[in-house]
């Protein structure tokens, strides 16, 4: 029976993947190379601005970039779509029986694809500036992959959930990842960061992520302590995100 609910469980994820995946290129002929173009003008814009007018002090300016902007297209995309994802699904959920917890799921498992897609982007970039893929990143990319898919559905799950009831979150949403993207060391060096607020960025979770994601790339390292403790972190998140959606769930009917 349970083998027999895991099949149906599988199918219908797969299913909603592919579904997503169409909606969003729909008529699209460019399709997969529309996920690389906003990271990589956002890396454009940013390097003419920093390394040729504020000329950084950060070496490989572009490569930095790349790494930080790609993880951090994923986090942006999961949680800004994420007001939305069950209105626009509620034909599905009241047709359906399954947990509905599976659309943000499907949802952030679709982003998540887009972004395992440009490791390949981030390796040629690398090699270009002679950083040469390490055996590290076979440890260090899925479990990375892993922490940041925690955190990610988790407030994927608490802003879907919370949005039916309040529906101006929407654009609080909008507001909360536009400030959250200049405290997170998306486009600059945790070490051009004065001492004294360095602290509150690394309260952020999305700041370790994304450090762990570049240290990974641009230097093959990987700390195990480092990673632990925002592995913890995104799992405290990640487990109040879900039982507030649980705890709302039984009310979804009435306002879907």
């Amino acid at each position: 029976m349970k083998d027999r609910n895991f099949k149906y469980y599988l199918d219908l994820i797969t299913v909603l993947v592919a579904k997503e995946l169409k909606v969003r290129y729909k008529n699209s002929y460019l399709g997969y190379f529309w996920s690389l173009l906003n990271p990589l003008a956002m890396a454009l814009i940013f390097y003419f601005a920093f390394k040729v007018i504020m000329r950084v002090p950060i070496e490989n300016y572009s490569f930095f970039l790349i790494t930080g902007l790609f993880p951090w297209q994923w986090f942006s995309n999961s949680v800004g779509s994420s007001p939305g994802i069950l209105l626009s699904n509620t034909s599905l959920i009241k047709k359906v029986k399954f947990p509905v917890y599976f659309i943000p799921f499907t949802n952030v498992l679709n982003d998540a694809v887009h972004f395992l897609l440009t490791i390949p982007v981030i390796t040629v970039f690398g090699l270009f500036f002679s950083k040469i893929p390490s055996l590290v990143w076979l440890l260090g990319i899925p479990l990375w992959f892993f922490t940041q898919f925690l955190l990610t559905y988790g407030l994927a799950l608490l802003i879907s959930s919370i949005n039916l009831f309040f529906r101006d979150l929407e654009r609080l949403v909008m507001v909360f990842l536009l400030i959250l993207f200049y405290v997170t060391p998306v486009f600059y060096d945790i070490t051009l960061v004065p001492e004294k607020y360095r602290k509150i960025l690394f309260l952020n979770p999305v700041s370790g992520i994304i450090m762990g994601w570049r240290d990974l790339f641009m230097k093959g390292a990987f700390d195990f302590k480092f990673y632990c403790f925002y592995l913890i972190y995104s799992f405290i998140l990640f487990t109040f995100c879900f039982y507030v959606f649980k705890r709302l769930s039984y009310k979804f009917a009435e306002v879907l």
